[in-house]
């Protein structure tokens, strides 16, 4: 691909991110797409195939990337204890959304709608997603570093931690008041998450006293 092609599809991918966190995929037309990026309509037609196949790359582009970063940490996981891999998992999944926070908002909104291309994304990415996080899960627990505990509901309740922020970030400023574009908010929202963890999953070391 030429640095010309190139840049005409990032500017295609850069507005339709910005337009559809603004006003939505379905609220959001090819033209006003093409209009914003300053490029031919029939360039979103040959690079993507139309405004369904332009929705599809930003959701598999966005979970490709979010599924490497838990890979990367899982395969530490012989290395780190099952406490310390999903810490890391849990700060480089904040970091890795706070970086894309419009397309992270894009996508978390979209696979709400029942869709083909909803489905197809359950089936692989999130699929992926939930096999990592209940082997460490499960490591903590059988390893003795977890309280008993019920593994899905878990995935769950931490799923919806990760996630909540960029779905409703003024929530998150009412509650704890800090904003999601503050270049803290990953530091303190990540200090939220353990400090829940803390409380529900991980047993504390038992200091012994000497006699």
């Amino acid at each position: 691909m030429s640095k010309n092609s190139s840049l005409t599809k990032q500017k295609i991918i850069d507005a339709s991110i910005f337009l559809f966190n603004s006003k939505g995929y379905s609220g959001t037309s090819v033209r006003e797409i093409a209009k914003k990026a300053n490029v031919n309509v029939a360039h979103i037609s040959y690079y993507f195939k139309g405004k369904n196949g332009l929705l599809e790359f930003l959701v598999s582009q966005f979970y490709e990337r979010y599924l490497s970063i838990i890979e990367n940490n899982f395969n530490q996981i012989e290395c780190l204890s099952a406490k310390s891999c999903l810490k890391q998992m849990i700060w480089d999944i904040l970091n890795y959304q706070h970086e894309n926070r419009q397309l992270a908002r894009v996508v978390y909104r979209e696979i709400t709608i029942d869709s083909v291309l909803i489905r197809e994304v359950m089936t692989t990415y999130l699929t992926k997603e939930k096999y990592f996080l209940r082997f460490v899960l499960e490591k903590g627990r059988d390893d003795g570093e977890f309280h008993p505990f019920s593994i899905s509901h878990m995935i769950i309740q931490l799923k919806s931690l990760l996630n909540m922020p960029f779905l409703q970030p003024q929530y998150i400023s009412e509650v704890l008041h800090i904003q999601l574009f503050d270049d803290y908010f990953v530091k303190q929202y990540f200090q939220e998450i353990i400090s829940w963890l803390e409380q529900a999953l991980f047993k504390q070391k038992v200091e012994k006293v000497a006699l």
